[in-house]
């Protein structure tokens, strides 16, 4: 029989490892469940003991050990990825049949049928035939965990459990929804600068290393012996440094680009980023205030669907996509763990602003935790909205102004001299 290493969380929050032989996935998940146990990773292991390549639930959070290229050589090349925006319109769609009193199976069956993306009709096709077969729907969905996070089978597990899961997955296509737009929102925000900033130095490095040097030659030869504008011969000075070290300009272009994704694919480095990101001038309130809306509306949605608060402040962790702000939450955890209310270890983490530790203790208090966080989420994707026209509306006339002042500067820089040599040849 084969053997399964499974890892799963108890009623406390508390995660747990073993290993258990089963015929098969769904058996193991099934005793986990029995055990009142929830499972976030089964593997099949091989007879040396170590996992079995290709099979297996969703890892509950990659192999912290391992190296980055360990990491990059895990990943399930062909295995069908549904995009965000896809799921979502799936699971409103899902949400709907069902409620319309379609059975699950059937439902997923329509949704294949119609859809023409290729993976989404795979992945609907391989959890139908799953389901068929005796597996819940959160088993079946687990099998395909690139398409499917923590956040969306917790709920359905959650779901499952109250008998609710056409509200449940109305409430999930909402929040992916708001998701949607909020990253589309702080993409748009920073996509702008950065393609203007792109262009600036795209422009200025032309000019200084095409341009310059040819403007250089002619005062060389029409202004011999004489003595070049202050302007110019600093703009001079720096097209010859430029063109001295271009390949070590280059270099260290390719070096910092390299640097960066290297960092990005350890904790430590990842979690400097973040840091970086949540503490930047003008963009850093932006991605505090969405990282605070994403935590409260993932932590009120959860919470709302019947997910214990220990489970819901994992998933929290593990989806909150910041590094910064997973700490901060794993902090949480382990003081609820202990017995605390929520509200004082939230604010020890001196990330999350007074107005949100006040709200969320009036939660806690009143017992209205979940309706008090989507206030809190509503609140900031409001102010998320202020800030992103705020930004945008500064920075379009700082980058024009950055642009003339550039270009400007070494424009009249080459026509300075330019005025000497007309001079010179009219006498």
């Amino acid at each position: 029989m084969p053997v399964f290493q499974y890892t799963a969380m108890d009623s406390s929050g508390k995660e747990k490892k073993g290993k258990m032989d089963a015929p098969d996935e769904q058996s193991v998940g099934a005793a986990l469940k029995e055990q009142g146990m929830f499972p976030t990773s089964i593997k099949e292991v091989t007879a040396g003991g170590g996992p079995k390549k290709g099979k297996g639930k969703a890892a509950s959070g990659g192999d912290k050990g391992g190296s980055m290229f360990s990491k990059m050589g895990s990943m399930n090349i062909g295995t069908p990825v549904i995009k965000k925006r896809d799921l979502t319109v799936m699971t409103r769609q899902l949400a709907i049949l069902l409620d319309a009193g379609l059975p699950l199976v059937r439902a997923l069956k329509t949704l294949e049928n119609q859809s023409k993306n290729p993976a989404m009709r795979k992945v609907l096709s391989e959890t139908s035939s799953a389901v068929e077969g005796g597996s819940t729907f959160s088993e079946a969905l687990s099998q395909n965990p690139k398409s499917f996070d923590k956040l969306y089978l917790n709920m359905i597990r959650a779901g499952e459990a109250a008998g609710a899961l056409e509200t449940i997955l109305d409430r999930l296509a909402t929040f992916m929804e708001k998701a949607i737009r909020m990253a589309g929102k702080i993409k748009a925000a920073m996509v702008y600068p950065v393609i203007v900033l792109i262009m600036a130095l795209g422009i200025t490095s032309a000019l200084l290393i095409f341009i310059v040097p040819k403007f250089k030659k002619i005062f060389q030869e029409m202004l011999e012996g004489e003595p070049l504008p202050w302007i110019t011969d600093k703009v001079m000075s720096i097209s010859d440094i430029l063109m001295s070290n271009l390949v070590s300009v280059i270099g260290a272009v390719v070096g910092i680009i390299v640097l960066y994704r290297v960092m990005a694919m350890t904790k430590k480095g990842k979690w400097f980023i973040d840091w970086v990101k949540y503490n930047a001038p003008l963009f850093g309130p932006i991605i505090a205030k969405s990282a605070i809306a994403r935590f409260s509306r993932t932590l009120g949605t959860l919470m709302g669907s019947g997910v214990p608060v220990l489970q819901a402040l994992q998933i929290v962790r593990d989806t909150a996509g910041n590094e910064v702000v997973s700490g901060a939450v794993q902090q949480v955890h382990d003081a609820v763990k202990e017995g605390e209310s929520m509200a004082k270890p939230l604010d020890a983490t001196k990330i999350f602003p007074p107005m949100v530790i006040s709200m969320i203790e009036v939660g806690e208090e009143t017992g209205k935790l979940p309706e008090m966080l989507a206030k809190i989420a509503d609140t900031y994707d409001e102010e998320v909205d202020l800030a992103v026209e705020a930004l945008t509306s500064m920075i379009e006339p700082l980058m024009i102004a950055f642009l003339a002042v550039v270009i400007g500067t070494i424009v009249v820089a080459m026509f300075m001299p330019l005025i000497s040599i007309i001079k010179k040849l009219g006498n």
